[in-house]
């Protein structure tokens, strides 16, 4: 993983399940409407004042578990109110109709969403044979129709050909761009669209079960920009029944896992106890490195420490000194300072953190 970022990405927004985006939610300055909204009145009668919560630092991974119906953008607007953070962000769109694993950053977090949005996602899903949709979900009107019907051993045949690299077409239904414009608002508006094969990496594929004729419960690990939905669509395809996704989890992406989430239902009681007195909002929160355990981590001095938060190198020599290059995660005193690039004992800063208002401390929950 050799992906350092100097300025934060522009938000992108992605509409499938499997396509990973990173969409920042920064305070808005008070007094400045967002953008379409009426200005305030100069002059007559004054308008309401509402009550205004002062935002605060926060710092940490919430790993919430989307219920669905849910868009991530609002799931994120939901957390950052819970917790009056200034600045939030998700890690990895889930659509509408999927629940699951949706770690929001908070705070100095976001400079590590690209670490998280590189990491590995497991997906358990059902497909419905027997209809193709134009969305390649539960959503679309049917397009395609089968009275045919696969047995489990016909399924299980089939998918080690969908292991590994492979070439796959995105559904019509997603936020692809073609010549500027997405590639579901072309498909809404009538428009005939075509895209290309991309590469995917699926790592695993398995079936879960196959609780009746018209379903199976299968698991997909695979690499970002995975569309399930035409997972679903090309196993229907070519097993000759058609077939959409008629519900989707996500179960893990990257280092966050169904051990560390928390529903929504269960945030909204901490924060409860926690404005009672009786609770910290520090225990749902995880801490900001977290996103980082696929490199490693550097320990350096004080003084050197000082260096770095100013962007200037720090070259450390001696026997213990560090004789690798690649990114790394630098700490002083066991606290997170800085995302580096090290070279044989010169250790370049990219990202600097101020870890300074409320940390996250939560641990991952054993199974």
């Amino acid at each position: 993983m050799n992906k350092f970022l100097e300025t934060m990405a522009a938000p992108v927004e992605l509409e499938a399940a499997t396509e990973t985006s990173f969409n920042v939610q920064p305070e808005r300055e008070a007094g400045i409407p967002e953008a379409g909204q009426p200005s305030p009145p100069q002059g007559g009668r004054e308008r309401k004042k509402q009550f205004k919560r002062d935002k605060r630092d926060v710092h940490g991974w919430v790993v919430l578990d989307k219920p669905v119906g849910m868009t991530s953008t609002h799931a994120v607007s939901v957390i950052k109110r819970l917790f009056t953070a200034r600045r939030a962000g998700h890690a990895g769109t889930l659509d509408p109709l999927a629940s699951g694993c949706l770690p929001i950053a908070l705070g100095e977090a976001t400079k590590t969403v690209p670490f998280v949005m590189d990491g590995r996602k497991l997906y358990r899903f059902t497909v419905c044979w027997g209809e193709e949709r134009d969305t390649d979900d539960t959503e679309g009107r049917v397009i395609e129709s089968s009275p045919e019907r696969p047995s489990a051993e016909a399924i299980r045949a089939l998918l080690p050909g969908y292991i590994g690299s492979i070439q796959q077409v995105p559904p019509r239904y997603s936020a692809i761009k073609i010549e500027g414009e997405r590639a579901y608002d072309l498909a809404r508006d009538g428009q005939v669209v075509e895209l290309a094969a991309r590469t995917v990496d699926i790592g695993r594929l398995e079936l879960v079960e196959t609780p009746d004729a018209d379903h199976a419960v299968l698991e997909a690990e695979c690499g970002k920009g995975t569309y399930v939905r035409s997972l679903a669509r090309d196993l229907g395809r070519a097993l000759g029944c058609f077939g959409h996704v008629s519900a989707l989890r996500r179960v893990s992406v990257g280092p966050f896992t169904e051990e560390t989430m928390i529903p929504l239902e269960d945030l909204e009681a901490l924060c409860h106890r926690a404005a009672a007195g009786e609770a910290s909002l520090a225990d749902a929160l995880m801490p900001v490195e977290t996103a980082l355990d696929d490199i490693p981590a550097l320990a350096i001095s004080r003084a050197d420490a000082a260096r770095l938060t100013r962007g200037q190198a720090v070259l450390l020599r001696g026997r213990d000194a560090p004789n690798f290059s690649g990114p790394v995660y630098v700490t002083v005193s066991g606290q997170l300072l800085a995302l580096a690039d090290l070279d044989h004992g010169d250790i370049v800063p990219k990202r600097v953190f101020n870890l300074v208002g409320l940390l996250g401390r939560a641990a991952p929950k054993k199974g």
